[in-house]
């Protein structure tokens, strides 16, 4: 993990405590003389140091300013002349917001009604953002205590020096600050195996879930059954959370057939056959997505494919099984016969499950149709068209409908 920095901002001035030398006694009511508003502010629980010792010039030029709000600086810039604590060193993983300056999207620079100048109380805040999070939470049948009592148990809002996820602490320590490891209970219901050692979000969604244990929606039977020996050593062993074999060769033991299979064509995806085989892309004990994977398949496809998924993201035009992170659509994700694991031997073939290429266009493709630029090449949709998209519309690698034609048409340049 880049660890990140967290002196992002340059050096702003101090909070100026009277710059603009008004008179003893008149700093903040010379500004709420026109900003009545202020009044229903200052009533309220917490207030922002600076709005509660009458300092409004610390952050605002009561002339003219080069920022919005007639603020001295850029906000993010403010706050850290007077919060600079938190913005040194470096990170593990840092809150976006946090990173931009953008502290008002949580704090209130005035006052507010919660603790620490917050906008929202607790998690309300969090899943202001994090809506899709906070959905799934809502409908979960098994609760997690500390998101229940509220994300800052686990997450420091604004960076983290020990761990990803602005987690306040690395697994397994995070978890062992609640679970004791020794207790009975404890060892019993994970067959005794020191899972203090691992990772705990390897089975358990620390959000909830709606299977008992708060493991993942999507359970491997093995642990499901709490058979943890048919792939690792025995809990009494020397090294009980080591697999019994590398890559593929543990998971062939139920599966065989689909290995056997896969090895059975031309070409295989290359993670299948290294020393992790399936779990580069499943998990091997629980996952929220269907078929164990890691993630959303964009994002499984993405952590090798990256310039792909980025690709499609510059595209003018989407392509809906990238955009909708459907790459089984066209693709095999285990082995196929067909260049680029394709799903089809033939990209016209392969198109065709969802684009009626005969009344699309009258041009003929096909494996008798040579491309004239080059002899060795047939005419098909790649030929026109980038599959993962371009900057132009409908993946054409050139800006125009003409500009395209003229490759091979030599003839009707102009």
């Amino acid at each position: 993990m880049v660890a990140v920095s967290l002196a992002v901002f340059a050096a702003a001035p101090a909070n100026a405590a009277n710059d603009f030398r008004l008179k003893p006694g008149k700093i903040t009511k010379v500004c709420v003389e026109c900003h009545d508003e202020f009044e229903e502010i200052l009533k309220r629980p917490f207030l922002h140091t600076p709005v509660a010792e009458g300092k409004c010039a610390g952050c605002h030029s009561p002339h003219t300013a080069n920022y919005a709000m007639l603020l001295a600086a850029e906000s993010g810039e403010i706050c850290q002349s007077c919060h600079a604590k938190m913005f040194e060193g470096e990170a593990k993983s840092a809150h976006q917001v946090f990173v931009e300056g953008e502290c008002s999207s949580c704090h209130d620079p005035h006052g507010a009604k919660n603790r620490n100048n917050l906008i929202r109380s607790g998690s309300d805040l969090c899943i202001e953002c994090h809506k899709e999070l906070g959905a799934r939470i809502a409908a979960n049948q098994f609760e997690h205590d500390p998101v229940t009592d509220g994300c800052v148990e686990c997450h420091d809002p604004h960076s983290s020096k020990k761990s990803v996820k602005l987690l306040v602490d690395a697994q397994p320590s995070l978890c062992l600050d609640c679970h004791d490891a020794a207790d009975a209970s404890f060892r019993q219901v994970h067959q005794n195996y020191p899972v203090q050692k691992a990772r705990c979000t390897a089975c358990h969604d620390p959000h909830g879930s709606n299977t008992a244990g708060i493991l993942y929606d999507n359970v491997h039977e093995p642990v499901a059954e709490r058979a943890c020996g048919e792939c690792h050593g025995k809990p009494t062993s020397s090294s009980p959370l080591a697999l019994k074999d590398v890559g593929l060769k543990v998971c062939e033991g139920c599966h065989y057939d689909l290995v056997a299979d896969a090895l059975n064509q031309s070409r295989v995806h290359w993670p299948l056959l290294d020393d992790k085989g399936c779990v580069n892309c499943h998990a091997p004990h629980a996952s929220s997505e269907d078929f164990l994977l890691k993630g959303p398949l964009v994002e499984v496809c993405g952590q090798c494919h990256a310039d792909t998924v980025e690709r499609q993201a510059r595209s003018q035009t989407k392509h809906p099984p990238i955009a909708e992170g459907k790459c089984a659509e066209c693709h095999s994700p285990h082995s196929s016969d067909n260049l680029f694991l394709a799903n089809q031997a033939t990209t016209i073939e392969l198109c065709a499950k969802c684009h009626e290429w005969q009344t699309h266009s009258t041009h003929p493709i096909g494996e008798e149709v040579v491309d004239p630029r080059n002899a060795n090449l047939t005419l098909q949709c790649l030929s026109c068209h980038r599959t993962h998209g371009t900057e132009y519309e409908h993946f054409l690698y050139f800006e125009t409908t003409d500009e395209t034609c003229v490759q091979c048409h030599t003839n009707l340049r102009r």
